[in-house]
């Protein structure tokens, strides 16, 4: 099973292991009101849905173990092997997933100032399912794990050197699990072993990330210490000069720093730009009638085509790109303008193949020297994936 909470929401997925047959998968939304909403979808197309009071995490959890049992989903509590947690924040002591002990969370709850709005939560919720499955092998899967190959010159910043020895302020990067997975899924795709490839993944949804990886592993990522680093996004600025901070901050009459950064992941990005929305789809259907709107969507290209140069620099050429994510999986003009403007690089966008939405398709012609893909990430398969592998590795140690 994997796990990923949020502050107001509960998703959930239910595999069959290892065949990675999904069974069932929902969510809560809501969560915390008196008409929190549980969504599963399960069977051949079967969905259930009910609006209810879930006030707390505990009985958001007690509500999706109880519900598996009465949609006959699970015969027995038992039959759920493994449970695998999305954790945002690993810092530098997690370089992968890991068995969850009491040593574990008190880690993630100490990683809390890296992920104020996630680990905490994520932390309690590994509680909870501990206590309702005690049975099942505990896993926390680390968003910040696959960026643990960087190389010092990728992940320091250029400030005293002394900050990252005494504070560890360093780049640490976010949606390492999502890149991961479509990274080697376009290895399965080209028919050629992840260790010989050369990719750049485009994770392109309401926040947004772009990663190099080099056989396998990132060597560079666009988001920084925090979420807020990189290319603009959906209400995130994406990289500003910070001299620009003080100096808004006087105009707007500003004292408390918190306030701008505020400002700056919230009311930022496309939204701050278009004044008018921070979904790309809105952006698109008003842009001939609305400059903003058409403005924010050339920001957006340009500041992706920016570091996707940079990484084929940085990787010395590249094999391959990845569209994934909301509006990478589902924006058909979108891929289309980022694909034109790198052309220099190799990369062809052919519009047949590239009419598709949500599925997984090579959109690159045959001859096309840097093959482009649309692959819909699935970052809870791969959290259950490590799970599963640490779960044998359990059962193998018993024996």
């Amino acid at each position: 099973m994997a796990v990923n909470a949020g502050s107001s929401t509960l998703k959930w997925q239910l595999f069959d292991m290892p065949s990675e047959t999904k069974i069932a998968g929902g969510m809560i939304d809501r969560l915390g009101h008196e008409n929190a909403r549980f969504i599963a979808e399960y069977g051949d197309g079967q969905k259930f849905e009910k609006q209810e009071a879930i006030t707390t995490n505990e009985l958001a959890a007690a509500k999706i173990l109880t519900r598996l049992k009465e949609l006959g989903i699970v015969q027995h509590l038992e039959e759920i092997q493994g449970v695998g947690h999305r954790v945002v924040a690993g810092g530098e002591l997690f370089k992968g997933s890991t068995r969850v002990t009491p040593q574990v969370i008190d880690q993630i709850n100490q990683l809390t100032e890296y992920a104020p709005l996630h680990n905490p939560i994520q932390a309690y919720y590994i509680n909870v399912f501990t206590e309702l499955l005690p049975h099942a092998t505990q896993v926390a899967v680390f968003d910040t794990a696959f960026f643990s190959t960087l190389e010092p010159e990728d992940y320091l910043y250029s400030v005293d050197l002394d900050y990252y020895k005494q504070f560890r302020a360093r780049k640490y990067g976010a949606h390492g699990t999502s890149h991961r997975y479509v990274a080697a899924r376009a290895a399965e795709l080209m028919g050629k072993p992840l260790e010989d490839l050369k990719l750049i993944t485009l994770h392109l949804g309401s926040g947004a990330s772009i990663s190099a990886i080099d056989g396998g592993k990132a060597i560079d990522t666009s988001m920084g210490f925090t979420p807020l680093a990189g290319i603009t996004m959906g209400t995130r600025s994406g990289d500003i000069d910070p001299s620009l901070i003080p100096f808004l901050m006087k105009k707007l009459g500003l004292t408390d720093i918190n306030d701008f950064i505020d400002i700056l992941n919230s009311k930022s990005g496309l939204l701050g730009i278009s004044g008018l929305s921070a979904d790309m789809r809105d952006l698109e259907d008003t842009e001939a009638t609305n400059e903003r709107s058409a403005l924010a969507l050339k920001i957006f290209v340009n500041r992706v085509v920016k570091y996707v140069g940079a990484y084929v620099a940085r990787l010395g050429g590249v094999d391959g790109i990845v569209f994934t994510a909301g509006s990478g999986e589902n924006g058909i003009d979108l891929r289309q303008r980022i694909g034109d403007q790198l052309s220099a690089f190799g990369v062809q966008i052919d519009p047949e193949r590239n009419h598709v939405r949500g599925k997984e398709r090579l959109i690159s012609p045959d001859d096309a020297s840097v093959q482009a893909f649309v692959i819909p990430t699935n970052e809870e398969l791969m959290i259950s994936r490590d799970t599963y592998h640490l779960h044998q590795e359990d059962l193998e140690k018993q024996r």
